[in-house]
């Protein structure tokens, strides 16, 4: 695992750097619901500045602390000429610039065979950075959604053949989008990023008379004619669908832009004061403290930790099944095996190129010399290079580190925005390491591997439910046969390479993994995606059986 750069930020200003004393964090650092009444201008930019640069340093401490460095992700919605980018442009100036990221979208269909949250997974700050995202992916569903209900209300049939959510009609896809939408920030807060969201309204008279004498964006937020009074009231209909289906809004008033701009920073700020008050090490003193405070203070929206709600059960280890410990050693011919093999990799081959607009992903994990690569190998032997890519998956770099637990394959995965042509995505390890190596080797905490279990299910769940094909195996060997494969490799020098002291490391821990396999193949083997378990003491067999499987869960997710 990488650690973490423990380093003094080299370019705090003085006067802020000075300033964090336990009186300061107490005083200015924990969130207060009543500072948006009693601040003024300069204590407020003071409390920005500094609570800016605490987040920043919370990803500076010492590795052997246990705190929790956690990025802000400030979710911009709302009306046409509400007051949002004047409200972002004084918190850049009240703030250093250089550590608050700004990006924007309008909004847009989302595509139709990938999670509408995929498409802005690049945005995700940095853990210990602040950033403000306009739009997001909020503009695309309430683009789509108001393209559906404008052409409802005209009685007109506006949707793609090729988007089957279009069909339901307006409230129920919406609906449903929210439900995945909000589980979906349930587990960024849960891997320490939180959220702010902000709406920013404003009636319509306001709207009508700031269109008319500014100079409006040629391409209005959610590409929809805010001129018209019937797509106004349409809009707002959805909105309120919006906000009362998520409570966790902050609704901005957007007629008095400057109290509004003074208004958003106040969120900001206990933003970043909540995220620091959850990065801190949860010692007896401020234990006290917290529950002091809140027998004082009712707790504000912005104060909400809604990955409470995902709090997972504590599993106990299930029984170890045969198929991980008494591993089969079934014997093929070698010619016919060869034989075998080119019918069925043409086979493969053929159903990978027939998807018709599907991804798909394949998920290779098992005990090290299980014949993961040698698999692979076979399965894409008669596919163009262009078609498919290939993630050998190791410990994290820092950057990935510095980001939820899931971002490192979110964008990893088939992608049709990019430039990029292959729709086939194949891991050589995969998001499991999380249940596998990181539990057993301790470089995730009992409770982050706990929760993944069911943070992976959603996973696959979103990509599944649009179309994505998720095939999952594990190849299992038994410790004889791997020691064999070892010893096998250490004196074969082109093989040499794949030989290293972490692997008889992770040897020595043997029971400790065959555990972690069996609880992670009980707790996500899902209909969504179900798991392939492999046996590969014969290394040709397995590789045969994992084309017979490809082939199969392709034909039936084709109909063949």
């Amino acid at each position: 695992m990488s650690q973490k750069n423990n380093k003094t930020e080299a370019n705090i200003p003085q006067a802020v750097s000075a300033q964090f004393s336990e009186d300061v964090i107490e005083e200015r650092l924990m969130p207060n619901p009543l500072s948006q009444f009693s601040m003024d201008e300069d204590a407020l930019r003071l409390a920005l500045i500094t609570a800016q640069y605490a987040l920043r340093a919370t990803r500076q401490r010492a590795p052997t602390t246990t705190n929790e460095p956690t990025g802000v992700l400030v979710l911009v919605n709302g009306m046409e000429q509400a007051g949002k980018g004047g409200a972002v442009k004084q918190l850049r100036e009240w703030v250093d610039p250089r550590l608050l990221k700004v990006e924007a979208t309008v909004g847009g269909c989302p595509l139709a065979h990938q999670p509408i949250w995929q498409a802005h997974i690049k945005m995700m700050p940095r853990h210990g950075d602040v950033m403000v995202y306009f739009g997001n992916w909020y503009a695309d569903l309430l683009h789509n959604t108001m393209r559906m209900a404008i052409a409802e209300s005209k009685n007109t049939d506006d949707t793609s053949e090729d988007n089957e959510h279009e069909k339901v009609g307006w409230q129920a896809y919406f609906q449903q989008q929210l439900v995945k939408l909000k589980t979906f920030e349930k587990d960024l807060a849960a891997n320490h990023t939180k959220l702010l969201k902000c709406w920013f309204h404003v009636d319509v008279e306001t709207l009508q008379a700031r269109l008319n004498d500014t100079e409006a964006d040629p391409q209005f937020l959610y590409q929809i004619d805010w001129h018209s009074k019937k797509v106004i009231e349409t809009f707002n209909a959805v909105a309120v669908t919006l906000l009362r289906q998520q409570d966790d809004w902050i609704i901005i008033d957007g007629k008095d832009k400057s109290q509004a701009a003074n208004h958003f920073c106040h969120e900001v700020l206990q933003a970043m004061q909540n995220a620091l008050t959850s990065s801190q090490p949860m010692t007896t003193k401020n234990k006290t403290k917290s529950s002091s405070k809140k027998s004082k203070n009712h707790k504000s929206k912005s104060h909400k930790t809604p990955e409470s709600a995902f709090e997972s059960e504590k599993f106990e280890p299930v029984k170890i099944p045969t198929y991980l410990k008494d591993i089969e050693n079934s014997k093929i011919d070698k010619a016919d095996y060869q034989k075998t093999l080119i019918a069925k990799q043409t086979r493969l081959a053929e159903l990978l190129r027939a998807r018709n607009g599907h991804q798909v992903v394949f998920a290779f994990e098992g005990m090290d010399a299980a014949g993961k690569g040698g698999a692979i190998k076979r399965l894409v032997a008669p596919l163009d290079p262009r078609e498919y890519q290939i993630y050998n998956i190791g410990a994290p770099m820092l950057y990935e580190a510095e980001h939820p637990y899931l971002w490192r394959f979110w964008t990893k995965l088939p992608n049709q925005q990019t430039d990029r042509i292959s729709r086939i995505a194949i891991f050589d390890r995969t998001w499991y390491g999380r249940v596998l190596v990181e539990r057993v080797e301790g470089f995730a905490t009992e409770k982050e591997w706990q929760r993944a279990y069911d943070e992976i299910n959603r996973f696959e769940a979103d990509l599944t439910a649009v179309g994505t094909i998720v095939i999952k195996y594990w190849l299992a060997i038994d410790k004889k046969e791997q020691l064999k494969r070892f010893e096998a490799r250490k004196e074969t020098p082109h093989k040499q390479f794949k030989l290293t002291e972490d692997d008889w490391r992770n040897r020595d821990k043997w029971s400790d993994y065959v555990q972690s396999a069996a609880d992670m193949l009980a707790r996500t083997d899902t209909a969504d995606a179900p798991w392939c378990v492999v046996a590969t003491n014969d290394k040709r067999q397995a590789r045969l059986e994992v084309l017979d499987h490809a082939i199969k869960q392709l034909s039936a997710a084709y109909g063949l």
